[in-house]
């Protein structure tokens, strides 16, 4: 395994400490064993990773943190037209899937590879899925071609499967984009994810119109109240808790993408480590 794999596998390991349902508990267990020596602290702790689990697993306040990164249109059938191809970012893969014959992808890459699909049919353009290695088995790419092709009828024409992030699915996919003289995209990803992936494909020099699906908020709150009755729900549940998880990770991206300079482009790998739901 070479420096760029250890970094990279060191930087997601990091991740899942920084994302619930880690943190909270890092937090509740950590002032927990501080009690006896330093009982203020310890308290504090606790009770702030208390808080932060509420935070990440409630309707109400986890559409608070959803709508600022969420703030994106759906596409027009005006601006779709303008485009040259599509490309469609994995967010993951299904690697236990005994009714697929082994793996699949998983329901954030199969959302965007639906929408994707749509989209083709509608505008007749050509297709690329970007989506990462794995150990074993099939890269994400390869899983969504074979999707969109049993499942969609379409045919992707091209398939990036070397990336493991969403700035390696921009730099490599940038490539394969600007070998077929094609400068500008309509961009498949979950409507949290957009912004992030779009600035990465814009530093590549290309120009992206924006095609977001599957919003996880709601701007009039929708969702977060109960029966419509402008009471804030503030019920912890489990899809408010995945959710949570997606809202924090993009925060994190974001924050991590600001604060650290981008690598100089390297080729694409022909091996590496299994991509990470959701890049």
């Amino acid at each position: 395994m070479d420096l760029s794999a250890l970094l990279f596998l060191l930087k997601k390991n990091l991740a899942v400490l920084a994302l619930p349902p880690a943190a909270p508990m890092l937090l509740i267990a950590t002032g927990l064993m501080l009690l006896t020596r330093a009982r203020k602290l310890g308290l504090t702790l606790a009770w702030s990773g208390l808080g932060l689990y509420f935070v990440l697993s409630t309707p109400y306040t986890v559409g608070w943190l959803l709508r600022p990164l969420e703030d994106v249109p759906t596409v027009s059938a005006e601006a779709a037209s303008t485009a040259q191809a599509i490309v469609i970012l994995g967010g993951g893969k299904r690697t236990i899937a005994p009714e697929y014959g082994g793996e699949t992808i998983n329901r954030l890459t199969l959302e965007r590879v639906r929408y994707g699909a749509r989209l083709a049919r509608a505008t007749d353009l050509p297709v690329l899925v970007s989506g990462g290695l794995a150990r074993d088995g099939l890269s994400e790419a390869e899983l969504m071609r074979e999707s969109l092709l049993t499942d969609f009828g379409v045919t992707a024409t091209w398939v990036e499967s070397a990336s493991r992030d969403t700035r390696e699915n921009a730099r490599f996919s940038a490539e394969r984009l600007r070998e077929a003289g094609i400068g500008r995209i309509l961009l498949v990803s979950h409507a949290v994810h957009i912004p992030r992936a779009r600035a990465e494909f814009e530093r590549h020099g290309i120009d992206v119109i924006p095609a977001p699906t599957a919003w996880f908020s709601h701007p009039s709150e929708e969702g977060a109240e109960r029966g419509g009755r402008g009471i804030p729900d503030l019920r912890p549940g489990a899809n408010a808790a995945y959710a949570g998880w997606l809202a924090a990770h993009e925060w994190l991206g974001r924050i991590a993408y600001r604060l650290v300079t981008p690598a100089s482009p390297a080729p694409p790998r022909t091996s590496g480590d299994t991509a990470t739901e959701a890049n």
